[in-house]
């Protein structure tokens, strides 16, 4: 049976998952990338370092933003979200978007794009830059296959 998602189970997936696939448009290219990420219910949390992906969504903030969970190909459940990306300025909103990140991340911390923080603490060491941003989400649906 396939199916509409309500809000709750939207949220459900949404909370459930570190890692969606961001589209950004600018200049004439669509660019679609996985990145790890954190729900509060409002906003999608993320960070990244500079490159392709935040030069594009500065240039042209409304993006586009998905997340699967896949049982088998018969179950699944599948959002996607449409939004505004916000860049986190000022050295407070930085570290608290930051902090928001960590709260959920740091149980599954082992790549490389969190080897600067020591010992699992939410506090960053010296890094290199590192541009912590948001996605105020704007509409968002989803959809399921359940046999």
């Amino acid at each position: 049976m396939l199916g509409t998602l309500t809000k709750t189970q939207i949220d459900q997936v949404l909370d459930s998952q570190v890692l969606g696939r961001i589209g950004c448009y600018a200049d004439g290219r669509v660019f679609v990338v996985p990145i790890t990420y954190v729900y509060d219910g409002d906003f999608i949390y993320a960070h990244s370092k500079e490159g392709m992906k935040i030069n594009m969504m500065r240039n042209h903030p409304k993006v586009c933003f998905e997340v699967d969970v896949v049982e088998d190909m018969a179950n699944w459940r599948s959002v996607i979200l449409w939004g505004e990306y916000e860049e986190l300025e000022g050295k407070l909103s930085q570290e608290k978007g930051m902090n928001v990140i960590m709260e959920k991340l740091v149980p599954l911390i082992s790549s490389q794009s969190f080897r600067y923080y020591d010992n699992h603490s939410i506090k960053p060491k010296t890094q290199p830059k590192s541009i912590v941003f948001r996605i105020k989400i704007t509409e968002r649906t989803g959809r399921y296959e359940k046999q």
